[in-house]
């Protein structure tokens, strides 16, 4: 059974926006598309490391602000590129509150 931690509001991202959030698991890239979607990403593109929570959101995918890889904030597969992804995390929105999935975190803190 899932268990859920409570990260912000969801007006405190803004549309097509993301914010890094620091949990007591570590830190993740939490995204809000333009129909108010949410995911969950790490935060490093696997690239170069760029950071995805600088990028810009368009539908569900984010662009790394360093070398343009777009990355599928469904999958976190990196598209157009040679290879890579991106771990993606469970959140969710509940009364204009972001939820992560901490089990899903702690599998990021374990590997």
């Amino acid at each position: 059974m899932s268990q859920w931690i409570e990260i912000s509001a969801l007006d405190a991202i803004p549309q097509r926006g993301a914010r890094l959030v620091k949990t007591p698991l570590g830190c993740v890239a939490v995204f809000r598309t333009a129909t108010d979607e949410v995911y969950a990403l790490d935060n490093a593109c696997p690239h170069k490391g760029g950071p995805l929570a600088d990028g810009i959101v368009h539908g569900t995918q984010v662009t790394c602000p360093l070398h343009n890889w777009v990355i599928s904030l469904e999958t976190g597969m990196a598209q157009g590129a040679d290879e890579g992804q991106v771990a993606t995390y469970r959140a969710k929105v509940t009364d204009g509150r972001i939820y992560l999935d901490t089990e899903f975190l702690q599998h990021r803190a374990v590997a």
